[in-house]
């Protein structure tokens, strides 16, 4: 009977060497080449490899980012920024005061440092005469940190939360007051606009409906912004001393906006 040729097991041994490449895009390269049974498995340009694992782990993060928003979205439906302000950015933005240049680039920065702000909780209050783009930069906010991370925003009048929660009671609506607490403690961000814009003093209503959204948010360490047409002496009053108190933690950002309103330039 013929026996097998025997096989050497030095041929086929596993091990690997070192010869130059030549990329077409990054130029020579050392090339590492394995060799397994027999085989040669060629590793490409180092530099190849590292770009697309950049590009992978980017284009996973904005999937998880994306993800993460309709998931939100679902959850939210109405909370969340309504289509007039979708278009509001910092870009379109008309600075033309030193007020309002300073207040633009203050928005921007916490919106560009918004983790470090996420981490420590920390609120901002926008505070001062109506129609100075108040809104409009808290907005801006918002829409910023939601195109750049993962982070969700809300934006919510206080009078449209009320009227939310009331409807619960007679059961005109389809949410519960729990549901509406959650949407609102739950988002990276609140935005409350309209605090205190009937300059009358606030039912207990409102008071405990304040308490109950800016409380849960502070217990959660969440950064709220406060949008309001009072000053930053007036706003005690208008939303309660713990509620201020709670704001305050954390070296909350107080900006005021005291030019004149820019609404009605347009001439009408």
């Amino acid at each position: 009977m013929r026996s097998e040729p025997a096989v050497s097991l030095v041929e086929n041994a596993p091990g690997e060497r070192i010869q130059p490449a030549e990329c077409e895009t990054h130029g020579a390269f050392e090339q590492k080449v394995i060799v397994m049974l027999g085989r040669e498995f060629k590793i490409g340009c180092p530099e190849c490899s590292r770009i697309r694992a950049e590009e992978e782990a980017e284009r996973k993060q904005a999937q998880e980012a994306m993800v993460v928003r309709m998931r939100m979205a679902e959850k939210l439906g109405a909370a969340l920024i309504p289509k007039r302000f979708a278009i509001k950015t910092f870009e379109n933005y008309i600075a033309e005061s030193a007020g309002q240049t300073k207040a633009l680039a203050k928005c921007q920065s916490y919106a560009k440092s918004f983790g470090e702000h996420f981490k420590a909780g920390r609120c901002m209050l926008l505070l001062g005469k109506p129609g100075t783009g108040k809104t409009h930069l808290a907005v801006a906010i918002a829409n910023e940190i939601m195109a750049t991370s993962s982070a969700t925003a809300v934006y919510r009048t206080i009078g449209s939360i009320l009227q939310a929660i009331r409807a619960t009671y007679d059961h005109s609506s389809d949410r519960t007051e729990a549901g509406i607490y959650s949407s609102l403690i739950e988002p990276s961000l609140l935005i409350l606009d309209e605090i205190g814009a009937s300059k009358e003093k606030p039912s207990e209503f409102e008071l405990s409906t304040l308490f109950a959204i800016i409380n849960g948010r502070y217990e959660e360490q969440l950064p709220t912004i406060i949008v309001s047409n009072l000053g930053a002496q007036e706003l005690p009053a208008a939303i309660g001393e713990r509620c201020a108190d709670r704001l305050r933690e954390g070296g909350v950002i107080v900006l005021p906006f005291t030019w004149e309103s820019q609404r009605g330039k347009e001439g009408f």
